[in-house]
């Protein structure tokens, strides 16, 4: 399976420069079954790596541009009489895609945000009683600029832990944003992309990472890191069973890119801030992923 993973980084890299690390992380969650949130400021590529992956899966690409007007019947669908038949049909909103796009989503209201918990733990939609079940596979992108707060809504903590995997892009480099004005110069465009692999591949991909070997000794490490962030007196809402579950995962997922079929400690190591500090709520402001940090150097590694 090592082929068309190639392939995949390999378009990816065409259009997003020096993000090898947030490639692989995006890939980690789409592997693992999870969806990503991609936290930083405008500007250093958020929404075009999110594209960029979207063009490469051959499946349905559905974007959303989080506004305050949004409703959540704008992303499920909603059901519409039609005078011909003389019933209601329903109509799918964006939600029933493969890759599903949402940009700024703390712009979105709410009630608005809400309307995703099912999608995205569920992967299905309930409209007046009758559920409808979403294509797979489904991968959730979420955008939001953690710099501007003027008409956002700061996202739940319910929504919050609904995300496998929470990234921060940064800034590029010197050598890195000069290549990206060569890019732009010869040409290079993310219209250029063709789909690389096929949404059969994503599938099979994921099968093959749940068959990557986490030894018992690594999920007791797992269950002691998560379990820590419970019984700090400076965190007062730990992460949940969801997280130790992702965790487990996305350290199969990472493993599985590496070429190996068993995981390490330092997959574990790695993962776990991206996998846990939006999950936490602290005590006096403190930076979270700080504090995943001072766990990783105080729980013991096996």
């Amino acid at each position: 399976m090592r082929e068309p993973l190639q392939r995949l980084m390999t378009n990816l890299n065409q259009v997003v420069v020096g993000k090898e690390r947030a490639i692989q992380r995006v890939l980690v969650a789409l592997l693992s079954g999870g969806h990503v949130l991609l936290d930083d400021v405008p500007g250093v590529g958020k929404t075009l790596l999110a594209k960029a992956l979207a063009r490469s899966i051959d499946g349905k690409f559905q974007r959303i541009q989080a506004t305050p007007d949004l409703l959540p019947t704008d992303l499920t669908g909603t059901n519409i009489w039609n005078p011909q038949t003389a019933a209601f049909e329903f109509r799918p909103g964006p939600v029933f895609s493969n890759i599903l796009l949402v940009d700024e989503i703390n712009r979105a209201t709410p009630r608005t945000q809400s309307a995703l918990l099912e999608v995205m733990e569920e992967h299905q939609v309930t409209i007046d009683g009758t559920t409808y079940p979403l294509p797979q596979p489904f991968f959730v992108i979420a955008t939001q600029n953690p710099v501007e707060y003027q008409g956002t809504f700061p996202l739940p903590e319910a929504q919050l832990d609904r995300f496998a995997l929470c990234l921060s892009l940064g800034y590029p480099s010197e050598d890195e944003e000069l290549q990206m004005l060569q890019r732009v110069q010869s040409g290079m465009q993310l219209s250029s992309l063709q789909p690389c692999l096929s949404l059969e591949d994503v599938e099979n991909l994921r099968q093959n990472v749940l068959g990557v070997r986490v030894e018992l000794i690594l999920q007791k490490y797992i269950l002691s890191l998560v379990r820590s962030t419970r019984q700090r007196d400076r965190i007062t809402l730990g992460a949940s069973p969801r997280g130790t579950v992702m965790l487990q995962r996305a350290a199969q997922s990472l493993a599985f890119l590496e070429n190996r079929d068993y995981v390490i400690p330092d997959d574990v190591k790695a993962l776990a801030p991206s996998v846990l500090a939006h999950r936490l709520i602290t005590a006096g402001g403190r930076l979270n992923g700080a504090i995943v940090q001072e766990l990783l150097d105080t729980v013991m590694i096996p």
